[in-house]
C-alpha cells in the first residue's frame, strides 16, 4: 500500500546545518537506499524526498514546501507516501560521491556498510552534513568549495586523486552539474555503465501515471524508472541541460 499516505508524528527534530534540518517520526519504513518517499505537508503541498533512515528524512529549506516544513516541531504530524523508485545497487567495491543535501541517500548505503570510500562536498564548513557518521563506517574525504574543510575545491577534484577504475560502482548524488562532472570522467574512462547517478525531477504522482517526470529522448519516468540510472543511460537527453516545472515546460 505504499501508493498511500500514513500519517506520521514528528518526534524529534534535529539541527544539521544552518539551512538543514532531520525529522525524525513514529514509524518505521521498509526502504532500500536510493529510494525516496513523497512528504506532504498538510495544507501546502506533496514535495519528493529521500530517506535518511528507516524513520526519518533529511531537508533543506528551498522553496515553500520545505519552509512550511521547518516550522513544524515535535508533535506536528506529516503524512508519508512510499517508499518509490529502485534505488542503488552496489556490488564490488563502491565510491559514494555527495554534493550538500545529496549525501542523504548515500549516507543510507554507508550506514549500511556497502561503501568502502565517501567523498562528501560542500560549499563551505558549516553546510557538511553527516560527516560524524559517515567517517565511522567509510573511509571519508571532504571537500568544501571555500576550502574551510578538506580539501579546497570540488568533489571533482577529490577525485581525479583517485584510481576511478578500481572501483566497480560509483554511486553519485548532488547538483546536477556536479553529476555531470563525474560523469564526464567516467565517460572518457570508458566506466560510465559503473556510475549510480541520483536524478530530482518535479514529480507529482510518484508513481509513473502522470508524466511530469519524464525524461527525454525515450520518456523515462524517474520515479518509477529510477531516480538512480546508470551513467550510460543519460549521456544524451535532457540530463544537466534543462529541468521541466510543474507545466512540462523546459527550464
Amino acid at each position: 500500500m505504499s501508493e498511500m499516505p500514513k500519517i506520521v508524528t514528528i518526534t524529534i527534530v534535529l539541527d544539521e546545518t544552518p539551512t538543514v534540518k532531520t525529522f525524525v517520526f513514529d514509524e518505521l519504513f521498509n526502504f532500500k537506499p536510493g529510494q525516496f518517499c513523497m512528504v506532504w505537508v498538510p495544507g501546502v503541498d506533496e514535495i519528493p524526498m529521500a530517506f535518511s533512515a528507516a524513520n526519518s528524512i533529511t531537508v533543506m529549506k528551498v522553496g515553500d514546501a520545505t519552509e512550511a516544513l521547518f516550522a513544524l516541531k515535535a508533535g506536528d504530524k506529516i503524512g508519508i507516501r512510499g517508499p518509490f523508485g529502485n534505488g542503488f545497487s552496489a556490488s564490488g567495491k563502491v565510491l559514494a560521491i555527495a554534493g550538500g543535501v545529496g549525501v542523504t541517500p548515500l549516507f543510507t548505503l554507508a550506514a549500511n556498510g556497502e561503501v568502502d570510500t565517501f567523498i562528501l562536498g560542500a560549499r563551505t564548513k558549516t553546510e557538511l552534513i553527516f560527516a560524524d557518521e559517515l567517517a565511522k563506517v567509510s573511509d571519508l574525504k571532504i571537500a568544501t568549495d571555500d576550502g574551510t574543510f578538506g580539501f579546497h575545491g570540488f568533489v571533482t577534484g577529490i577525485m581525479d586523486q583517485l584510481d576511478i577504475e578500481s572501483y566497480d560502482t560509483i554511486c553519485v548524488c548532488g547538483p546536477e552539474m556536479m553529476m555531470k562532472g563525474i560523469l564526464d570522467r567516467l565517460t572518457a574512462k570508458g566506466i560510465e555503465a559503473r556510475g549510480q547517478f541520483s536524478l530530482q525531477r518535479y514529480m507529482k504522482c510518484a508513481v509513473g501515471i502522470c508524466g511530469s517526470c519524464c525524461m527525454d529522448n525515450d520518456g523515462k519516468r524517474v520515479c518509477r524508472d529510477g531516480p538512480v540510472f546508470t551513467g550510460d543511460l543519460i549521456t544524451s537527453g535532457e540530463f544537466a541541460h534543462y529541468h521541466r516545472g510543474a507545466s512540462g515546460r523546459k527550464e
